[in-house]
């Protein structure tokens, strides 16, 4: 199956999660709106959820698709197949204690944790313990996402992309439950909704070792040892946690300082702008990287180099011809988007202005989430994290240092435009790093769709920006009205967008065969 292919099927699925995902989000904010219980939820899934990303999904498979693919082969044998889950097995009775025991220290310490992330709230005893109690049936779901991101880089090495992707339907489902079935109160809502984050990592779990056990893959569970491939895996996974987890990182220092300095409803507000802008990143960058790492890493151990640097272009074309309209139409028209989703209940239009604010700077970001999502596998396919720690470092320290100016001037989307310049500082050193190796090349005709894409956002963006302005007091009504005047915004974005793009021939008939034919 093609690159694009693959891209496809796993943002096509990540697409329904995100889908789901706006219904739990609908339901959250009309049941606990950004008041204390809703910051409570925020911060106690934030924690679990920054070591997923940082370090399951990140950091562990930046360092274990490589080499289980490594070990895979280009051409998968029996033999090929036998040690690469050896390899597998051997990972998994190191990965698998460590858990555990991270666990129950984390369990045992949430109230210190806590205490450093949140400040104590100010003296808020009530807010402090609830989040606290929050942060302790949250947490079990690191554990169990953790071996999901396990079972789902070895069935991504044999091209298996649909269960993996499809799993966070199951946790959107499960929290829609618990809105839906249990939240009498705010209180009540935040509580079950922490409960069903774990449930929904257990049955997140159940369905990739079903799914993996169908493909014939089987682990077995040896006693750990230090083998020359685990060594080689532990040596990778610590800077691979910087390399990869930049953008959490800065997402995880705003939710720091916005729960010490900034008033109540601060972590709501950046929580559903960021929410709204990680459906472009989740659906185009997340797909782009789970395809592009066990893809690239198989070309390089068959020394083809041509064809990696072909799959990087083509990665870059695909997620830059999706993202770049995405991030106009969501900085153009965030309060509409906003205040249709979410403006109902214990939402208010203030909190529609606050929310809307910093989507419209998270927006401006949103190219550069999604442009290192392509790039840092062709530092991790050739094993090498120590150049994107470097980046990583580099951009932690611009975010920070943006954080404590801007924040005195913008208060919380002071965080959010630091979050996203650091993001492009990071990207442009990611791409300097790629291409004065030699291990990037943009070709012409990549530089040329990417020119056009920007041209026809250009003038997609015009006609949101003189549309949405004739329609504004449509957003004042509730209910359909509303949903409609949206609607027509976004059917006049995409028509324009690919009007422009057809008149632009930005590609080809003949163009569109080759970017879907089968490749490498």
């Amino acid at each position: 199956m093609s690159l694009v292919k693959n891209i496809s099927t796993v943002g096509g699925f990540t697409l329904l999660s995100r889908i789901f995902g706006f219904v739990r989000d609908v339901l959250l904010a009309r049941y606990l709106g950004a008041g204390m219980a809703a910051d409570a939820f925020f911060i106690a899934f934030k924690v679990p959820n920054f070591f997923r990303r940082l370090f399951a999904e990140g950091a562990f498979s930046a360092a274990f698709v490589p080499l289980f693919s490594r070990a895979l082969g280009n051409e998968i044998t029996p033999e090929s197949r036998h040690a690469a889950e050896a390899f597998a097995g051997r990972v998994l009775s190191w990965f698998l204690p460590v858990l555990l025991i991270f666990l129950v220290i984390m369990e045992v310490g949430m109230a210190p944790v806590m205490l450093g992330l949140t400040g104590g709230f100010e003296g808020d005893s009530a807010k402090f313990n609830f989040v606290v109690e929050l942060g302790r049936f949250t947490f079990p779901y690191l554990i169990l996402i953790s071996l999901v991101s396990f079972y789902a880089g070895m069935l991504n090495a044999y091209s298996r992309y649909s269960a993996a992707a499809f799993a966070p339907v199951l946790l959107n489902a499960c929290m829609i439950a618990a809105l839906v079935y249990f939240a009498e109160t705010d209180v009540a809502g935040a509580r079950a909704l922490a409960i069903s984050v774990s449930v929904a990592g257990f049955a997140q779990l159940l369905l990739l070792y079903i799914s993996a056990r169908r493909a014939g893959i089987r682990i077995s569970l040896p006693r750990p040892r230090l083998s020359p491939d685990v060594k080689e895996l532990f040596i990778i996974l610590g800077p691979a946690a910087i390399g990869a987890g930049v953008m959490q990182i800065n997402l995880f220092i705003d939710l720091v300082i916005a729960a010490r300095y900034l008033p109540e409803g601060s972590i709501s507000w950046l929580s559903y702008a960021d929410r709204l802008s990680q459906l472009p990143l989740g659906v185009i960058g997340v797909a782009v990287g789970t395809v592009l790492l066990p893809s690239i890493s198989r070309l390089l151990s068959a020394k083809e180099e041509d064809a990696a640097n072909l799959q990087q272009n083509k990665a870059l074309e695909f997620s830059l011809f999706l993202t770049l309209p995405a991030a106009t139409a969501l900085a153009l028209i965030a309060a509409p988007i906003i205040a249709t989703l979410f403006e109902r209940g214990a939402f208010s239009a203030a909190d529609t202005e606050a929310a809307a604010a910093a989507l419209m700077v998270y927006a401006l970001g949103l190219p550069a989430y999604v442009i290192a999502k392509a790039l840092t596998p062709g530092y991790f396919a050739r094993k090498d994290t120590k150049t994107p720690v470097r980046f990583g470092i580099i951009s932690l320290v611009v975010n920070t240092t943006l954080n404590i100016i801007l924040i005195q001037y913008f208060a919380h989307v002071g965080l959010a435009a630091a979050t996203a310049i650091a993001a492009w500082v990071n990207v442009f050193m990611l791409y300097w790093g790629l291409k004065s190796r030699g291990h990037l090349t943009l070709l012409a005709a990549t530089k040329r769709r990417i020119g056009k894409c920007v041209f026809a956002s250009s003038i997609m963006g015009a006609a949101l920006f003189f549309a949405g302005d004739m329609v504004t007091a449509s957003f004042a009504a509730d209910g359909s009205v509303r949903i409609l005047t949206l609607m027509g915004l976004v059917a006049l974005g995409g028509a324009t967008y690919l009007g422009a793009n057809i008149l632009l021939r930005t590609l080809s008939r003949a163009e569109i065969k080759a970017f879907m034919r089968r490749s490498g």
